[in-house]
């Protein structure tokens, strides 16, 4: 069987997954933000400075290589820069800042002047932007060095005399960025795991100490429910408690009622025993006193017979899984023919029903149940018993079955005997239990008939219909589902 796991500390240990997440999310959104937002600021400071420099330029009257000369000593220019992508090898040029570059580029790509002042650099008419400016008046990229791991951005400007002025910014890019600031980053992702360890180990406890207190209050589980999400578990538990409360009750009372049931014949016949065994009974009186042993002996096999047969029922299963070691299978689900099974009990029990003085008659329709049928002959015995018993001298005990229209099959037991009071309705499938006790002791009741009817009809799916009234009689109905 599988081990319980701790849900304390499942829920901890999502709970820290959650935090670390959210910091790497974060981080990472916050660097491309970041980035983007420090790329554009570098654009736009290109395009300002190229502006700048182009007024310079045209301005000079003629002498704007002197101009550009002029602008390359200033600070922002200064200095050797990292060789154009394409150009010089990475590995030729050193970086000490970022700085400016500054190149004019004529309307064949050749270049005129550079900043660096390097000479002999290749034609620059390919460049993106500086075709975007000779065809548009202005034009950007950015390139990056994979070996550098720098970008570098570049705006290109159109002149009035044909040139290209061109504008060259290096920056780190973000993930070299990154590597200088890691070990920070790992000390903060190490501080923010301490500080979710510590908020989830606290939220953890105060999660979870209502659920192991309600624990300690099952019989008022409904009343102190913590959350929501545990409402149907709550109803589940006090429904399970109840539903074992009421079970233990019934079978307190089960045993009870076997017990008073069993001993009151039973000290009849030790009685009767002990009056012929000490020869205080009288010749004449042993006849009688052995026909009275010989009924009650009986009245305990028909008690005991009833309650072998409940306890079969209780066993049954239903025949879905395998059969527990006090379980038994259910037996097979067969077509009954209920028309048959009605005039064969008729036949069988009219007997019974003349010695208790009570017509019998049958009204038998087509109707097909799927169930056992020894079950059903003995629910459809236990009915008309039970109409005869409580009946009286020249009542009559009808019994029918037949089809509904939606083609659901029943069977009903109608009697005009004395009735059943409306209290006493909802009881009469209970075990023992007996509306008139003392005519259900002369006439040899054991009180579990209808209990033996309630748990066949369970078994089998169908609904009981009752409907009686004192004085006038009683009328039960099963309704079988439909085939």
């Amino acid at each position: 069987m599988k081990q319980p796991e701790s849900m304390a500390k499942k829920i901890q240990q999502r709970l820290v997954l959650v935090g670390l997440v959210s910091v790497a999310l974060t981080a990472l959104g916050a660097a491309l933000l970041f980035y983007r937002a420090f790329a554009a600021q570098v654009d736009a400071g290109l395009v300002r400075t190229a502006r700048a420099v182009a007024a310079a330029y045209t301005a000079s009257g003629g002498d704007g290589l002197a101009a550009l000369a002029d602008f390359s000593q200033m600070p922002e220019f200064s200095g050797e820069i990292a060789g154009e992508a394409g150009g010089q090898n990475a590995g030729q040029s050193s970086v000490t800042g970022n700085r400016l570059r500054l190149t004019l580029i004529d309307a064949t790509g050749e270049v005129l002047y550079d900043s660096t002042g390097k000479t002999g650099l290749e034609n620059h008419a390919s460049r993106p932007e500086v075709a975007a400016a000779l065809a548009n008046g202005s034009g950007s990229d950015t390139r990056r060095s994979d070996t550098m791991g720098f970008e570098t951005h570049y705006y290109a400007l159109l002149l009035g005399d044909g040139n290209v002025l061109r504008l060259a910014d290096e920056t780190q890019d973000v993930w070299s960025a990154y590597n200088k600031v890691l070990p920070l980053l790992v000390l903060g992702a190490l501080l923010v795991l301490a500080v979710a360890m510590a908020l989830a180990w606290q939220l953890t406890r105060s999660l979870v100490r209502p659920i192991t207190e309600m624990a300690a209050h099952l019989d008022s589980i409904e009343a102190d429910v913590p959350y929501i999400e545990l409402e149907p578990l709550a109803r589940t538990v006090q429904s399970d408690r109840k539903l074992q409360q009421d079970n233990e009750a019934m079978r307190r009372e089960f045993t009870a009622n076997v017990s008073h049931e069993l001993k009151t014949p039973l000290t009849s016949i030790s009685g009767y025993a002990e009056l012929i065994e000490n020869g205080m009974a009288k010749p004449s009186d042993v006849p009688e006193f052995a026909g009275r042993v010989r009924r009650e002996a009986a009245r305990m096999i028909a008690l005991v017979t009833d309650i072998l047969q409940l306890s079969e029922l209780d066993g049954l299963h239903g025949g879905s899984g395998a059969a527990g070691p006090h379980e038994q299978e259910a037996p097979e689900q067969l077509p009954v023919d209920l028309a048959a099974l009605v005039k064969e009990l008729a036949a069988r029990m009219t007997m019974n029903a003349r010695k208790a003085y009570v017509t019998l008659q049958y009204k038998a329709a087509p109707a097909t149940v799927l169930g056992s049928r020894d079950l059903l002959a003995e629910l459809a015995t236990n009915l008309c018993d039970n109409a005869i018993r409580y009946n009286r001298p020249g009542g009559h005990v009808q019994m029918e079955c037949g089809t509904a229209p939606d083609g659901t099959a029943w069977l009903s037991v109608q009697d005009n005997g004395i009735g059943i009071p409306q209290e006493a309705q909802g009881r009469v499938f209970e075990r023992f239990y007996r509306v008139d006790k003392s005519r259900s002791k002369a006439t040899g009741g054991t009180g579990l008939g209808l209990a033996i009817v309630k748990h066949i009809a369970l078994l089998h799916g169908a609904r009981i219909d009752l409907k009686s009234q004192v004085g006038t009689g009683t009328t039960i109905r099963v309704v079988f589902p439909k085939v």
